[in-house]
């Protein structure tokens, strides 16, 4: 006769109905679960740099027009506080919209390294 490791077809149901349980809950409940936490982080950040940056360059304007206002920054030379803040945060701006999209720059130049070397 054959092996005796045979189980009626009730215990390979349940196995099998168990199995896929399991595996609707990994590939689905987990992924979820990662998402939510990486949007709970994702969002405080944008909401800290949203408030934060703007009070930032505030700051640092009203630092100026203190400072270098009244005797340096007065008449024709009003406007260079402005200008250095809308640069100081056009800086800001392209830092982040360079961090943002280096994980995507450096899978394309792995993959034209790849394709180079397939040539």
């Amino acid at each position: 006769m054959a092996a005796t490791d045979d189980k009626d077809i009730s215990t390979l149901v349940s196995e099998l109905r168990d199995l896929v349980v399991r595996y609707a809950k990994q590939e689905t409940l987990d992924p979820l679960r990662d998402l939510g936490r990486y949007l709970k982080w994702g969002l405080a950040g944008a909401v800290l740099l949203a408030v934060g940056v703007p009070l930032l360059a505030l700051g640092g304007l009203r630092a100026m027009e203190e400072e270098l206002g009244p005797s340096h920054l007065s008449g024709s030379l009003s406007w260079v506080p402005y200008t250095t803040v809308l640069a100081g945060g056009a800086l800001i701006a392209a830092l982040l919209v360079r961090g943002i999209t280096a994980d995507k720059r450096r899978a394309d130049r792995e993959r034209e390294a790849l394709e180079k070397r397939e040539r």
